[in-house]
């Protein structure tokens, strides 16, 4: 993220490979790193067959909401991690476009019943 120590994939893994420690990895928040960098799904294939991502966290580009808002084709991105083999944990951090609304978690969550 612009400002923090790390803002982008390539220092996040020369970081990894320079410390060379097997239980160290990279979260690689796709949010942030169409924010910074774009291109995801050429990252995804450069970075994933490396072993050095531990984390894959998703959210909708530009707002933060569900991930199937915005900009980024996260159907598309999953098929990505599918052919590359990806068995790691997707996880989400994203505000409800609902906001605080009674429900609005679980409205939501909509977005991933094709998944299940």
């Amino acid at each position: 993220m612009p400002g923090f120590f790390l803002n982008r994939q390539d220092h996040a893994h020369e970081i990894v490979q320079e410390v060379g420690a097997p239980n160290l990895k990279v979260q690689m928040d796709l949010y942030h790193c169409q924010i910074a960098e774009g291109d995801v799904a050429m990252k995804l294939r450069q970075y994933l067959p490396s072993g050095r991502v531990g984390h894959i966290q998703i959210a909708g580009v530009p707002e933060r909401h569900e991930p199937d808002l915005g900009e980024l084709n996260y159907p598309y991105l999953f098929s990505v991690l599918d052919e590359l083999g990806y068995a790691g944990w997707v996880g989400c951090e994203y505000r409800p476009v609902r906001g605080m609304q009674a429900g609005s978690t679980s409205a939501g969550l909509g977005w991933l019943k094709p998944y299940l």
